[in-house]
């Protein structure tokens, strides 16, 4: 039988449940393993392999997780009109594990690793690493070294930005000042080339996959079954396990085996997903099938405008990593015109989109719907906010793991910089029951906070755990590293923060705005995250540390610049938090009694 996208699958059981959630419950587990597994992955490899400085491999981070938030919109859109949720999903699976395939490839590649340099005396001075381990986590033997007259001398930085070279002796055979010895690093076109190209490939493909799995689970229920909520909940519950499984499981492969076994571990989750999709037979019959005014001919073009989609976005992560730093003192204007072309996209359409939007809805509505209009473009603007610091886990957090973190655990094992990523979807796991209830018990109380309420306690708490991370740098040990217990609890406090925001914010914006608009003020709300994503890789960029071959040189000036950037921006997010609450009176008013 054929039925259309929004027909409710035939209600078997499966925990209660209509049976096909079961296999999406898995495809979702499976595809948020690989990506959650290579994002751990991503910058450490980035820094490390790549051998690209921090700030070019933060604005790469960055620009790849904007493209991931952003190209859903277009994906649903896709799917809606042309191929169904289901051909959508599988489409996008496909490419997925393609894409990690490629980085894969690109790691295992003969020569395909960077080669760092270091120059001075007019002469360029090939870098080794000696007891070298090409994984996320450093053995501690490893030495960066030149070869000068014949002989290896180690390389040392101190914090005024010199260099000692180093014989075997312990002897300091040179001494370079800071100006005189450039580093760097040569990466091999073909490596470039397929990195960039898995990236592209990765972020089209989740545009066609992340959006329609969850329509797909809603075609599951009527409107009125009572169960969606509790459907969701579960299917939600896959993302924080394969969240869980891909950043212990693909970081362990990295640092055993190599990088190429992190990322092909992560593309074998992947093709787990599209064969469940693949192979699923008359179970996911009915569900987000294409819809009857479609024109199957018209598939090819989707499917080579996503080929073309990816050439595109290769070309805007190149201009991003070619783009040079900001110009001290050029003002906010000569800021914004040097953006690379992506930031100016995705910055710009903001820009002009919300005002645009609020100036339609003046003409348009009522003045209680502009009103509620803008009260959500006001929370938009802080989510940003949000996101931009939360989104640091992927990128300076990752990189103050590997590099200023005693990572041991009660000295019994030791996990990897990347693993550290865990302590979020754990503590979403634990506490998310746990905030139900309370937002619960307040509510049957009526003292349940207002939604700007909500947003001003998240970054109040995003604010905090960065600032409690500053505190536990006060108690750093002899080789600048801070105890795990400080990232732990900045990591738990993160997530209250994010069950304070996340699980509010689509709600919000279904509740605020006007029903002829719904579509359009959601985009804005992805185009807000995906603002974020770009930023979160600008504001990781102020933390940059200078290395030598992918090392830093002195940890010490390391965890400085560090807790200097965690104290600027908890600061500022407790500023903007405590701003939000006291807003929140009036923007409760505008909402209309919205909660």
């Amino acid at each position: 039988m054929t039925t259309s996208a929004a027909t409710p699958a035939p209600a078997a059981g499966w925990f209660g449940h209509p049976a096909p959630l079961a296999r999406l419950f898995g495809i979702e587990m499976w595809e948020r393993f690989g990506y959650y597994g290579m994002r751990a992955l991503l910058t450490l490899y980035l820094t490390k392999h790549v051998l690209l400085a921090d700030r070019a491999a933060s604005g790469l981070y960055g620009g790849y997780s904007a493209l991931v938030y952003l190209t859903p919109l277009v994906g649903g859109l896709v799917a809606d009109q042309l191929l169904g949720a289901k051909r959508a999903v599988r489409f996008g699976a496909a490419l997925m594990a393609l894409g990690y395939g490629l980085l894969a490839l690109g790691a295992a590649t003969s020569g395909g690793q960077a080669r760092a340099w270091l120059d001075f005396d007019g002469a360029r001075h090939p870098i080794t690493i000696a007891h070298h381990h090409d994984g996320p986590t450093d053995t501690g033997a490893e030495a960066r070294q030149v070869l000068v007259a014949g002989h290896p001398l180690t390389i040392k930085g101190h914090a005024d930005g010199s260099i000692a070279l180093v014989a075997a002796d312990g002897q300091v055979a040179r001494q370079l000042p800071a100006g005189a010895f450039a580093e760097g690093a040569s990466q091999s076109p073909a490596m470039l080339a397929l990195l960039l190209l898995a990236l592209s490939t990765l972020a089209v493909g989740n545009g066609f996959f992340k959006p329609n799995i969850s329509t797909m689970v809603g075609a599951l229920y009527a409107g009125t079954d009572s169960r969606r909520d509790a459907g969701f909940t579960i299917f939600y519950m896959g993302i924080n396990i394969g969240s869980i499984l891909g950043q212990a499981l693909c970081p362990l492969f990295a640092d055993t085996i190599g990088w190429a076994a992190g990322f092909a571990v992560a593309g074998g989750g992947m093709a787990l997903a599209f064969a469940m999709v693949a192979l699923a037979g008359d179970r996911l019959a009915g569900l987000g099938e294409r819809p009857a005014q479609a024109n199957p001919r018209r598939d090819r073009w989707v499917y080579l405008g996503a080929i073309a989609t990816i050439g595109l976005f290769t070309l805007l992560y190149r201009n991003l990593m070619a783009s040079p730093a900001p110009v001290a003192g050029a003002g906010l204007g000569g800021y914004l015109l040097a953006l690379p072309v992506m930031g100016k996209l995705l910055i710009g359409t903001f820009l002009l989109g919300v005002p645009a939007l609020l100036a339609w809805t003046w003409r348009q509505g009522s003045r209680a719907e502009f009103e509620m209009a803008l009260a959500a473009m006001a929370l938009v603007t802080f989510n940003i906010v949000f996101w931009t610091l939360f989104e640091q886990a992927g990128t300076s957090l990752t990189l103050f793991a590997d590099r200023n973190t005693d990572r041991s655990v009660f000295g019994l094992f030791e996990l990897s910089a990347p693993q550290t990523q865990n302590f979020n979807p754990i503590a979403i796991v634990l506490l998310a029951p746990l905030m139900s209830a309370l937002w619960g018990w307040l509510g049957r109380r009526g003292w349940e906070p207002s939604i700007p309420v909500k947003f001003g306690i998240a970054l109040l708490g995003a604010g905090a755990g960065f600032l409690l991370l500053v505190l536990g740098g006060r108690f750093a040990g002899p080789h600048a590293q801070v105890g795990l217990a400080w990232l732990a609890g900045l990591y738990v406090i993160h997530s209250v923060a994010e069950l304070c925001i996340s699980p509010v914010g689509l709600s919000m914006i279904t509740k605020l705005a006007i029903a002829r608009v719904v579509g359009l003020m959601m985009g804005v709300w992805f185009l807000s995250i995906s603002v974020a994503q770009y930023a979160a890789g600008m504001v990781a960029q102020m933390a940059s540390v200078a290395t030598v071959g992918g090392e830093v040189m002195d940890p010490a000036q390391s965890l400085a610049t560090y807790l200097a950037v965690f104290t600027r921006i908890g600061g500022v997010a407790i500023a903007l938090g405590l701003a939000l609450l006291a807003l929140a009176r009036p923007l409760g008013r505008l909402t209309h009694g919205v909660r």
